[in-house]
């Protein structure tokens, strides 16, 4: 049995209606496997992106904490050129940015034109986390929903393809990530305060979620839940997800002027 990664725009998208460790039946190796092959087909496809330089792919990263954001990057950054790919990580605002509109900071992210840009967090950060904690107001956190669809809606006829990818693990699996990460001197800069304060709010981050995945899932720019609490299986799906998108896009390598061949010594 098959599980959607969407729902259709429009439809209320609830995270409860989504296995976090559904993996279609698959084994590692059989995914890991499969993963392999959709990181090397991405070599070609973004190279192809970068030649032709006329449009862009952000692929966007958001999940709750211990997702998997960083192993994705690592994963999609392993099968595609350095020069092809940019990544955004969206931490906390700094005072400069705080003191511009919310997505300033995400536009001037925005990766350029043959590009692919990959957000770790990214401009949903300021109707999730800034609603939870009640960092602003209601009707200021309720207004930004509108005002993203547009912004994306901006960029996407520009050229820029939205691949959204919300990373879904259950509540015991960020449980175990965050005992493993306590107990790893390699990973414990990466735990803070706020980290297991938020856990706390498990449900407010939740319910906070389903709202602005319902209702900034559009047809330019439309949301896959990802079912996150196996790495191997999270990987294999933003892969497979990456890829159909480059396959549909069918970037072409500029065409070639021949009179440069008789200009050759």
């Amino acid at each position: 049995m098959d599980q959607p990664l969407s729902v259709p725009p429009g439809r209320d998208l609830r995270l409860a209606d989504f296995d976090p460790d559904f993996t279609a039946g698959l084994d590692r190796d059989t995914a890991e496997a499969e993963t392999r092959r959709h990181c090397d087909a991405l070599d070609e496809l973004a190279y192809r992106l970068f030649a032709e330089a006329k449009r862009a792919v952000v692929v966007v990263l958001q999940g709750i904490d211990t997702s998997g954001k960083d192993g994705t990057i690592r994963m999609l950054a392993s099968g595609i050129s350095p020069q092809c790919l940019a990544v955004k990580s969206f931490k906390a605002p700094s005072a400069l940015e705080l003191s511009h509109d919310f997505l300033w900071r995400v536009h001037a992210a925005i990766p350029p034109h043959g590009t692919i840009g990959v957000f770790n967090r990214s401009h949903y950060e300021d109707v999730v986390v800034v609603r939870v904690r009640k960092l602003v107001p209601k009707d200021v956190w309720q207004d930004r929903y509108a005002q993203i669809n547009a912004f994306e809606k901006l960029l996407h006829d520009g050229g820029l393809t939205f691949v959204k990818c919300f990373l879904h693990i259950s509540k015991k699996e960020q449980r175990q990530r965050l005992e493993d990460r306590l107990k790893d001197p390699k990973k414990q800069w990466k735990l803070g305060p706020d980290d297991l304060a938020d856990r706390e709010r498990w449900d407010d981050f939740q319910k906070a979620y389903d709202d602005a995945l319902t209702e900034c899932n559009t047809p330019h720019a439309p949301w896959h839940v990802v079912p996150a609490d196996k790495k191997w299986y999270r990987n294999l799906v933003v892969a497979r997800i990456v890829r159909q998108t480059l396959e549909r896009l069918d970037p072409k390598f500029p065409k070639f002027d021949s009179s440069l061949l008789t200009k050759l010594d």
